[in-house]
């Protein structure tokens, strides 16, 4: 999917919704315009999405639309469709670092925190050998500038959110990520020891999705962060979505519910994550 047409697809939709708000209320466009004191071709820019609405625009729309109702979701929107879509070159084209510190300011003010996980350990529950695994994989395939080593520093002082403040976290992981060797075995060993040690934490619940569970209810998904109930950010293959529309970020702690139900937790998960650590050590079957 190509930044520019998700772009503009979001951008039709929203006009296409502002068109359908204003006839609903039963205003002409020229009628809108003149209660809220723009030139009148406003509403035709609007509408046909040729120029992108302010937050003030969208709460004037909906309050001389009688829809006011109706303005948080609209706003939420159109921030979406400004930032919610970063290519990862544009991104890390400055490096890793910069990457990872670019989401620091959201981390910091959360105090629930929600993480669903279908393929890579999530950054808090990382240890330095597999972070730096994971980022030098990442730095190869599409970052032209090396600075893994500063990248994982930052990502490594993060973790400190854990143990500060009164922070809430529920981890979910499907069982395949504790299977899913990213680095050194020994490493991999490290880090699930890491996880066990980490479960004990008051603040934090960890569920695993064991790979015989039945997903008629609920398969996976891609992996994503659910930041109190505000915002939600996803990695994709192409780039970083973050998604701030409450309709959008309630279908996502409705997943993560969803999820959960099927989740093991407490000595259930303990006793997955010690059988990754015993397969890491068996012996490998030649066929």
């Amino acid at each position: 999917m190509a930044s520019s047409s998700n772009s503009q697809q979001a951008r039709a939709a929203l006009a296409q919704r502002l068109r359908e708000i204003r006839k609903d209320s039963g205003l002409t466009a020229r009628e809108l315009a003149a209660r809220a004191g723009w030139h009148e071709s406003k509403c035709s820019r609007l509408e046909n999405g040729r120029t992108l609405p302010s937050d003030s625009d969208l709460r004037a729309w909906a309050w001389h639309c009688d829809a006011t109702d109706l303005a948080a979701d609209l706003i939420a929107t159109a921030r979406n469709i400004q930032g919610a879509y970063v290519e990862w070159q544009r991104m890390e084209r400055s490096g890793l670092r910069r990457a990872q510190e670019s989401v620091l300011p959201v981390w910091e003010r959360t105090r629930h925190f929600r993480t669903y996980a279908s393929a890579v350990f999530p950054g808090l529950l990382q240890t330095r050998a597999y972070t730096e695994a994971v980022l030098r994989s990442i730095k190869n395939r599409r970052v032209p500038i090396d600075d893994v080593e500063a990248a994982v520093q930052v990502r490594m002082d993060k973790q400190r959110l854990l143990y500060e403040g009164p922070r809430r976290f529920a981890f979910l992981l499907e069982e395949s990520v504790l299977r899913n060797r990213i680095g050194k075995r020994e490493d991999m060993a490290e880090l699930l020891g890491n996880l066990l040690r980490l479960a004990k934490l008051p603040n934090l619940s960890l569920g695993v999705i064991p790979l015989d569970a039945d997903r008629t209810g609920m398969w996976p998904v891609e992996s994503f962060w659910l930041f109190d109930d505000a915002q939600v950010n996803v990695e994709l293959v192409a780039a970083y979505l973050t998604v701030t529309q409450p309709n959008e970020v309630a279908a996502y702690a409705r997943t993560f519910t969803a999820l959960a139900d099927i989740a093991v937790h407490g000595p259930a998960a303990r006793t997955l994550i010690e059988e990754a650590v015993e397969a890491l050590s068996a012996p490998r079957q030649v066929p």
